[in-house]
């Protein structure tokens, strides 16, 4: 069967189908294309996470658990969840004392407030309806729990940009035909990047959907922004 890709109308099922492709590599291609900058990007939005033992973490588009099992080794209770099976597959294949759950970002199989955090890398520019999804994280969250949100975005240095957009992501394919079992995703990967929302663009819509206290930090010059909220508490009632 060939290798699918997604276009930028983002239908749930090409999305899932393409990331069920690439799911055997998908670390080991992530490497190779950010020059080994990922796992920085991963521990920095751990750190940011701030997750500790007594909390519970949902890990949406976790895919194959990498960043689940850096918790889980810490002894804390995290949920990884991926609406694509290729994904869950090879994260039970890796890691079966994981609670690997299929999941939409859009439709959460979970009750509210069933989470002290809930944090999701390099996913969220792949859902069809990105304030559909973040309500449905503020849903899913205590009050006073929190949203990380790890992203490509804009870099913030002018020749950092001019290098970005007219370097790497043009080279992406390319490299990734060395590596990934369907490099036409990662053609993808490209053109939904620079589709994607800047900073401030990103906090807004995060604050739209209802999160307190948004704000964000740039990693390598804004090429990737971690963004940060809090779940509104109930206010006091009047004595």
């Amino acid at each position: 069967m060939t290798p699918s890709r997604a276009s930028l109308e983002k239908r749930p099922r090409e999305v899932a189908e393409m990331f069920d492709d690439v799911a055997p590599r998908y670390d080991l291609t992530n490497t190779v294309l950010t020059g080994g900058i990922d796992r920085l990007w991963r521990r920095t939005t751990a750190r940011i996470v701030d997750a500790r033992p007594g909390e519970r973490v949902l890990d949406i588009a976790a895919g194959p658990g990498t960043s689940s099992a850096a918790y889980a080794d810490r002894g804390i209770e995290v949920v990884p969840a991926d609406f694509s099976i290729g994904m869950l597959r090879e994260g039970y294949r890796r890691r079966p004392d994981l609670p690997f759950t299929a999941a939409d970002a859009m439709a959460l199989p979970f009750a509210d407030g069933a989470f002290d955090v809930v944090t999701m890398s390099y996913g969220l520019r792949n859902v069809a309806d990105v304030d559909v999804a973040l309500r449905e994280f503020l849903r899913v969250t205590r009050p006073g729990g929190r949203l990380v949100v790890a992203e490509f975005s804009t870099p913030v240095v002018p020749v950092l940009s001019t290098l970005y957009d007219q370097v790497v992501l043009r080279a992406l394919p390319s490299i990734a035909r060395r590596v990934s079992s369907n490099p036409d995703s990662y053609v993808y990967l490209a053109e939904s990047i620079q589709d994607w929302h800047d900073q401030r663009g990103l906090a807004e819509r995060i604050r739209a959907a209802g999160w307190e206290h948004v704000r964000w930090r740039n990693l390598t010059g804004g090429i990737v922004a971690v963004h940060h909220a809090v779940a509104p508490r109930p206010a006091a009632p009047l004595t």
